[in-house]
């Protein structure tokens, strides 16, 4: 719904400077005045869905191997990403943790049936409970061996999987990892997009980082 209703916003832009450049031409007050108002009932009416939508939205914790969709510069949802492992370790290769380091799998996928595409300028950090963020530990990730980069470009029906890594508290309570991917202009079209998770005030979606695994060494 939201990506149709930005298109009908563009759509009506479109429309709406065309009449204003005739009404000035003809001369028609009326018509400026009701492509005017319409313009401002139509924003204000786009302002309140998208609010109220973000504001109701609920967070959701996405389970191993459930997808989460990432939007596009034109709206297109065909790549995914899924946590499909995590392990946890007091040390890796050299390098010892201040906390745990927790080794999470990631798995990109497209579902595009023809363009070659993958995803952009991805920014993963862990949260928790108490609404701290921890960033990736780059340094211990080289103890990982060779991992594909985020944005790696896949083939159609095509995916791979990589490694991250986070050093995150001992006590940590609930933590969980987003992934949000685009460039600097995908975020702003996001932002007022009815019903992304990327728009204003809207709840976020996660990925379970919880593991029955036993602490070891590596």
């Amino acid at each position: 719904m939201g990506v149709v209703l930005m298109l009908m916003t563009i759509g009506g832009l479109i429309c709406a400077a065309i009449l204003l450049v005739i009404s000035y031409f003809t001369k028609k007050i009326w018509l400026r005045t009701f492509v005017l108002g319409g313009v401002f009932v139509w924003f204000v009416s786009y302002t309140l869905l998208l609010l109220v939508s973000s504001i109701f939205s609920e967070e959701k914790t996405l389970s191993f191997n459930q997808p989460k969709e990432f939007y596009g510069f034109y709206f297109d949802c065909h790549m995914h990403a899924a946590v499909t492992g995590v392990r946890k370790t007091k040390t890796l290769g050299d390098r010892t943790a201040n906390g745990d380091f927790y080794i999470v799998k990631v798995k990109v996928s497209s579902d595009a049936k023809q363009a070659t595409l993958g995803l952009i300028t991805v920014d993963a950090h862990v949260v928790d409970d108490q609404n701290r963020e921890f960033k990736r530990d780059k340094q211990a990730e080289t103890q990982l061996g060779e991992q594909p980069p985020f944005d790696r470009k896949i083939l159609p029906v095509e995916s791979f999987e990589k490694e991250i890594v986070f050093d995150l508290s001992a006590d940590i309570k609930n933590p969980r990892l987003d992934i949000r991917e685009g460039y600097g202009i995908d975020h702003i079209i996001e932002a007022v997009l009815v019903g992304d998770e990327d728009s204003i005030l809207h709840k976020r979606n996660y990925f379970k980082l919880e593991t029955n695994e036993q602490l070891t060494g590596n």
